[in-house]
């Protein structure tokens, strides 16, 4: 801003402190002006005029400059600036508004004092300089900025608008992947891949197997669902059947409070997986014991599903897709698949899907915390919509190709809304070149 004419605050601008305390506010029909965002209301007003609002000690919004042209009241956090010379330097304070949010980093780098908490004083911001702009120039750039704003707030509603139709677009795709939609046509060109019927036995076959050699036990029984409408429709060469069916078995973590130690073995829980997400990378360590413990008859291979079992993220499935060994807690649950036999990122697909979605939330019991807990025995008992191995794979590769496109749609809309973000930035800075 070398080139700017600079003024110092205190020359364009009277300062006084604000005078009430947030915590004595008192609900009323006048304007209370905080260092926050949103602001609030109080019963007695303290001034009537134009002013600018400047938070001078609030954590998170120091530097935030409010407009005002009302009835009001500010906190004793904000100083209040109205013009001080008209006649020598004229000041639109809309202009001006539009300014000091433009350099608020600035402004409070090069005022601020104090370490644990900081604040800028009256003194160091009066002292401060900023471009002063001849009124004439002050109310042309005020048009253009107007325009500008309302147009970044279209904008920002659309990109918004487009983010929450490419979420709706995927579950979409997740739904009509679990129906058979996806996938009707490639079905008609491939007749001979055989029937989910056959492949359940198979699956029966090695699961008897498994039983008689002891390596896994005899599937526990399995609680009736709740929910009666589950609203799907499959192929004629699919079948619904619950979970256990086609799986070696399914468990949770352990139950035992975890005593965790500096180094160890890595222990994992519920924030380690989202929708599709496995997230190892954080994680507590337990004692190679106590490991051992925790890993007994719940022992996880890459292939196998996590689910949240309690918590917001009650439901949400991811596959283990590294080759990693670590115990878990009672707030995952564990689902050993039959990799020769199914999918594991399908099955991940019908956690995930508004269909799993559904089923979840209609089926948490008490207990578990506030959110309750999603039951084991409606796991095993949980009806997933079952296609052919094939049609499994092309399945998963078909939401693959479909959701990287989505991805890449969603890349370009955060690029925008990066670009709508500047332009006020981009108008003010032109602006300070044309003074």
């Amino acid at each position: 801003m070398s080139n700017l004419n600079l003024i110092s605050i205190g020359t364009l601008f009277d300062l006084e402190k604000g005078s009430l305390q947030s915590s004595k506010c008192t609900e009323g029909e006048y304007t209370f002006i905080t260092a926050a965002e949103e602001w609030k209301t109080h019963n007695e007003y303290s001034h009537e005029c134009e002013a600018l609002i400047f938070a001078a000690a609030a954590s998170g919004s120091l530097g935030r400059t409010h407009y005002i042209n009302d009835k009001f009241i500010t906190s004793d956090l904000c100083f209040i600036l109205t013009p001080k010379d008209s006649k020598k330097y004229p000041i639109n304070l809309k202009f001006y508004h539009f300014v000091f949010n433009s350099l608020k980093d600035e402004i409070v780098k090069n005022t601020k004092s104090g370490t644990s908490k900081e604040s800028i004083n009256q003194s160091n911001l009066r002292n401060y300089k900023i471009p002063y702009f001849e009124i004439d120039k002050q109310n042309l750039w005020i048009d253009k900025l107007v325009n500008t704003k309302s147009i970044k707030e279209d904008l920002e509603f659309e990109l918004s608008s487009g983010q929450s139709l490419l979420k709706q677009l995927k579950q979409t795709i997740l739904q009509e992947a679990i129906e058979g939609k996806l996938t009707a046509k490639w079905r008609a060109k491939n007749p001979d891949i055989g029937t989910a019927k056959e492949l359940l036995e198979q699956i029966k076959t090695e699961k008897e197997k498994l039983v008689k050699e002891k390596k896994i036990k005899q599937g526990k029984k399995q609680i009736a669902n709740e929910i009666e409408d589950l609203d799907i429709e499959i192929p004629d060469s699919w079948l619904l059947i619950d979970l256990d069916d086609i799986t070696q078995y399914i468990t949770d973590g352990t139950h035992q409070t975890p005593r965790y130690v500096e180094n160890g073995r890595m222990f994992l829980s519920a924030q380690n997986i989202k929708p599709f997400k496995f997230m190892p990378e954080i994680y507590r360590c337990v004692s190679e014991e106590d490991y051992q413990k925790y890993i007994a008859n719940r022992k996880t291979e890459k292939g196998d599903l996590l689910l949240g079992r309690v918590g917001a993220g009650i439901g949400e499935t991811a596959v283990v897709n590294q080759d990693l060994e670590f115990a878990i807690y009672v707030s995952l649950g564990l689902v050993k698949t039959f990799k020769q036999f199914t999918n594991p990122e399908y099955l991940a697909t019908v956690f995930n899907s508004p269909y799993g979605v559904r089923y979840a939330k209609g089926n948490i019991s008490s207990g578990g915390g506030s959110a309750g807990n999603f039951n084991l025995g409606r796991i095993r008992s949980f009806p997933i919509p079952f296609p052919p191995l094939e049609e499994q794979k092309e399945i998963v590769a078909t939401i693959e190709k479909l959701f990287t496109i989505c991805d890449e749609l969603e890349s370009e809309i955060n690029q925008n809304k990066t670009t709508v973000d500047n332009l006020m930035a981009t108008v003010l800075k032109e602006a300070f070149e044309q003074q």
